[in-house]
């Protein structure tokens, strides 16, 4: 149904954009599209999940609590996309859109500290505080930035919120596990219209919105592994390509003396693309890499005595050593 719903939202967003003119014009440097493409995508991506994950509720077990904790995500999500649709249509400075993010990411985990569901803790308060909002902010900002190829983040998102619904739903955290998998199908509805060539974007309202469901969603996970640094790791391995990509991406800035914010040809995909990629396959390396990082994920928290460790350890291996092939690729054309 969340395919379904997203897709049908998507294309009458298409058309209001283009109506009004919310479009991303081709300049020849960063944006390299034959003709202007249509923002709000991310209004559809939104809409779907909100609309659902509420009616998914009202039709299953409706609680106060459960309405509550689903509203504690949702609400700051949407405050989220709001201000991204805000930089879609006029633009933001870098410093007000990072001081609302964290504003929102510090309430967000306040919430969910107080309330007992933040999954793993480190049995302090203050710094499970500083913590989340770093990851909150880290992971809403690294979808951002990895939205920069024709269904590159959407199908991505796909991936990764398809592997937090398996291990939410073994687990038994089944409002997790709907919002997973309502997210994960309102992202394929979007790629329908997002693969190569784009035929919409999904822009900051969509890539936020996503971001901070992503990351509630994994910090609220409970896996329940130990050692605890198992569980710790699960985040991490089914975010390492979106955080791939933003670490090579502020790293390379950093190293040519510019501003991280600073938009450029710079990405994962803007890389193999100038190895000899085509942009489609572009995008297939990149599902193929989160897919491998996902099923990690998998695999550990399936066979955690097993296969945790050395499974850990060789992701960590392949994920520093992409970094190095990465940043060795020209950071410009």
């Amino acid at each position: 149904m969340s395919i379904v719903l997203s897709g049908l939202l998507t294309l009458a967003m298409r058309r209001f954009a283009l109506r009004i003119g919310a479009t991303d014009k081709p300049d020849m440097q960063r944006k390299t599209q034959i003709e202007p493409v249509p923002y709000l995508g991310g209004v559809a991506i939104s809409l779907s999940v909100v609309i659902l994950s509420f009616l998914a509720l009202f039709l299953s077990d409706f609680t106060r609590q459960n309405f509550w904790l689903a509203s504690s995500v949702l609400l700051p999500a949407i405050a989220l996309s709001t201000m991204g649709l805000i930089d879609d249509l006029h633009g933001l400075q870098p410093w007000p859109r990072l001081l609302f993010q964290s504003t929102t990411a510090l309430l967000v985990s306040v919430i969910l500290i107080s309330t007992g569901t933040l999954g793993q803790s480190f049995g302090n308060q203050a710094l499970d505080t500083v913590v989340t909002v770093f990851w909150i902010v880290g992971v809403c900002n690294s979808i951002n930035f990895f939205d920069n190829l024709d269904g590159g983040a959407s199908g991505t998102v796909a991936i990764i919120t398809s592997a937090l619904f398996l291990i939410a739903f073994d687990n038994g955290q089944f409002l997790v596990a709907t919002l997973a998998i309502i997210t994960a199908g309102s992202s394929i509805g979007f790629l329908i219209w997002n693969k190569s060539p784009a035929k919409i974007y999904m822009g900051d309202a969509g890539a936020l919105f996503i971001g901070l469901i992503i990351a509630v969603l994994t910090i609220r996970i409970d896996p329940g592994l130990a050692p605890t640094y198992k569980s710790f790791a699960l985040p991490l391995l089914l975010m390492a390509v979106p955080i791939l990509d933003t670490t090579v991406a502020v790293t390379s800035r950093l190293q040519r003396g510019i501003s991280p914010f600073t938009g450029g040809r710079d990405h994962l995909s803007h890389r193999l693309m100038r190895e000899g990629c085509e942009r489609r396959s572009a995008a297939f390396i990149l599902w193929g890499m989160s897919a491998a990082f996902c099923g990690a994920a998998l695999a550990v928290y399936r066979w955690p005595d097993a296969l945790g460790l050395p499974l850990i350890i060789l992701t960590g291996i392949a994920w520093i050593s992409l970094l190095a092939w990465f940043l060795r690729i020209p950071a410009t054309d």
